[in-house]
């Protein structure tokens, strides 16, 4: 990517109005939408709104879109003008979601809308919404042993659903009858165009005041600044090259082992290359990632470390991206990329770690891997007894930072403006009664800086017919790590406690369409941060602060941090910090918490199975991953999660 050519100089302060008028029209967009959909999910800010010049182009994003979205809409915007080409006009509004033309997956369609000023094409705006449901074998659309995107729903590529500002509603009545919730649809798409109109607006009456031509020039002089902002940023940083990797689960198709994703950063004076050469190849199941998913990782994750600027196009010049063609980074048609999220948080995490040796005053570990559950069959609780889908998604913790704690209970790092969803919403919609909601102890990877917690919650179906469960998520050996010297969190996975039985279920981290019963209970929760830095240099008054919050219990203060607390009176948050015992056992550990990570898998998953451990203290302690329900040990994962321990952990030991 080259620089562009010089543009005409504005003023800096139009050049500052209409820098911040762009953002603000996007932001508009925003208020526009939350105040107008249908859908529960879009209500929770499942959705992204951008600006683009009139060869599609980003100029700007909303302050609380989610990155997951940010950097694909440039693709999008540029599909629909490839597809109608001279057959623009005003009042038009194109529809997409082709993730092979650079979207995400199906669930984000994005509505796009040409913006006129008399006969000038200025521009176009975009609205980008998760629709609830679009077809394809599952309620809510996630079937995670799709293998093709015919099972996953509805693909649309470009195509026109307002005509010079006529709805074309038989073109809408087509794409909402293949969904589920064929009403919701026609809201949103309602909703999503009118957002678009506010930009328009927007933008007409700003170049009523500073021209046309002023407005274009400052499209492209944005653009301009950001470019020239980061390669000053990158020229000022030292040449060189910096790679790493992380893992999805498996493959469901090729037996055990992770599968991983490798990264390699060079810096070259003012230019990045991120280079995914060596990762692996698409799977059989929905967790593979196109090519424009890639492209927005690598956006999000790099754009982390330069937090005052703002993200357009200009910030794509400055980078290049290599991945290897049919592989799960740059996955083609037909291949099933729904679960393309769960690639996509392990690229920023990956990125998060090179660029924190890069920046280290800014270094954080690994942030936890957002969590899908989809319910869906029919509400009993009415007499028309409706088709209902539950699709759900829960906060986590963020890795540790240098010098700070990882941020609790908060959103993916994907979507920084991602909400949790009120229960109380959740319930009205669905039969559907949560009975626990609350922190994780002990979910948090323990370091020098902890990782920030992460969350339980646990729901009971009600009266509902013929409900199925699906389960979106990772990381239930892939587990959450820390750097320099920090711990991992904890596996990922859902249990069910059947109403017959009464017996709970351990289910993992994935899983599609299981039929469930009234009265089936069902929990998850999701793991913290990892951990950055030494946990025994973890300041013990930090670590008995813990234990007081509930955040940390006594039994893992002691084995994870090596410090020894005495209960007096927990029920007015008495503890006693016992620093001689905390000192001997400390040096205890130190002594043999090498030996322990490199002890025998077997002879680890024999204590699992015997009960003599837990789950914890075969991640953090042993570095074995096993299936957790039958303790049964998983050597090739093993191998692999104990290598990567090696590197961001054990070398970092003093």
């Amino acid at each position: 990517m080259t620089t562009q050519p010089p543009r005409k100089s504005l003023d800096p302060v139009t050049f500052e109005v209409l820098k911040n008028s762009f953002i603000t029209s996007v932001d508009q967009m925003a208020e526009q939408i939350l105040r107008t959909c249908y859908s529960f999910v879009i209500y929770n800010r499942d959705f992204s709104s951008g600006l683009h010049d009139a060869q599609g182009n980003s100029v700007a994003q909303g302050n609380q879109d989610i990155a997951v979205h940010v950097g694909t809409l440039h693709f999008t915007c540029k599909a629909v003008i490839e597809a109608f080409e001279k057959d623009i006009h005003p009042g038009d509004v194109y529809a997409i979601n082709d993730p092979y033309a650079g979207g995400t997956h199906f669930n984000d369609v994005r509505l796009i809308r040409p913006i006129f000023v008399q006969d000038t094409l200025l521009g176009f705006s975009q609205s980008n919404g998760h629709w609830s449901d679009v077809g394809g074998s599952v309620p809510g659309s996630f079937d995670v042993t799709a293998r093709e995107m015919f099972k996953e729903g509805l693909r649309i590529t470009p195509v026109r659903l307002f005509a010079k500002g006529q709805f074309c509603k038989d073109v809408a009545q087509l794409i909402a009858s293949n969904t589920r919730d064929p009403a919701s649809i026609i809201g949103d798409i309602h909703a999503q165009a009118q957002a678009t109109q506010v930009c328009e607006r927007e933008m007409i009456r700003l170049s009523e005041k500073y021209g046309v031509e002023t407005v274009i020039e400052g499209m492209g002089a944005v653009q301009d600044y950001v470019e020239k902002a980061v390669r000053q940023r990158l020229a000022a940083l030292p040449d060189g090259e910096w790679e790493t990797q992380d893992f999805i689960d498996c493959d469901p198709l090729s037996g055990e082992g992770m599968i991983p994703i490798k990264v390699k950063l060079t810096i070259q004076g003012d230019r990045a290359i991120y280079d995914f050469s060596g990762s692996h190849p698409t799977i059989g199941s929905i967790y593979n990632s196109a090519f424009g998913s890639t492209f927005s990782a690598v956006v999000a994750g790099m754009k982390t470390f330069f937090p005052d600027l703002p993200l357009n196009s200009g910030f794509y010049r400055v980078f290049e991206v290599i991945a290897p063609e049919n592989s799960i980074v740059d996955a083609r048609w037909p291949v099933a990329v729904t679960g393309f999220l769960m690639p996509f948080e392990k690229i920023m995490n990956a990125i998060y770690e090179i660029w924190s040796q890069i920046m280290p005053e800014r270094a954080t570990a690994c942030a936890f891997n957002l969590e899908y559950l989809l319910t869906g069959g029919r509400d009993l609780r009415h007499k028309e007894k409706p088709i209902f889908m539950f699709y759900d998604w829960l906060p986590g913790g963020w890795g540790g930072r240098n010098g700070k704690d990882g941020a609790n209970v908060t959103t993916a790092s994907f979507g920084v403006g991602l909400m949790s969803q009120p229960v109380e919403g959740q319930e009205r919609a669905n039969p559907i009664l949560t009975t626990a909601f609350q922190i994780q102890t002990d979910s948090a990877g323990p370091g020098k800086w902890r990782g920030g917690l992460g969350v339980v919650k646990t729901s009971i179906m009600r009266d509902a017919q013929d409900p199925v469960i699906s389960y979106i998520c990772d990381r239930e050996r892939a587990v959450v790590w820390g750097i320099n010297g920090g711990l991992p969190s904890m596996p990922h996975g859902l249990t069910l406690t059947r109403a017959k039985t009464g017996k709970p279920e351990w289910l993992g981290s994935v899983f599609s369409d299981m039929p469930i019963e009234s009265g089936d209970i069902f929990s998850r929760p999701t793991a913290g941060g990892g951990g950055f830095g030494d946990p025994l240099e973890r300041d013990p008054s930090l670590v008995l602060e813990d234990v007081i919050d509930e955040y940390v219990s006594i039994e893992r203060a002691a084995k994870d941090y090596g410090v020894v607390i005495h209960a007096v009176d927990p029920e007015i948050c008495a503890y006693e910090l016992d620093m001689p015992a905390t000192e001997q056992l400390r040096e205890q550990i130190r002594a043999q918490r090498v030996a322990w990570m490199r002890a025998d898998p077997t002879e680890v998953a024999r204590w699992y199975q015997e009960g003599k451990i837990d789950q914890l203290d075969a991640v953090r302690q042993y570095g074995v991953i096993l299936e957790w329900d039958t303790g049964a040990l998983l050597p090739k994962s093993t191998q692999q999660f104990r290598e990567m321990l090696e590197k961001r952990t054990i070398a970092q030991w003093q």
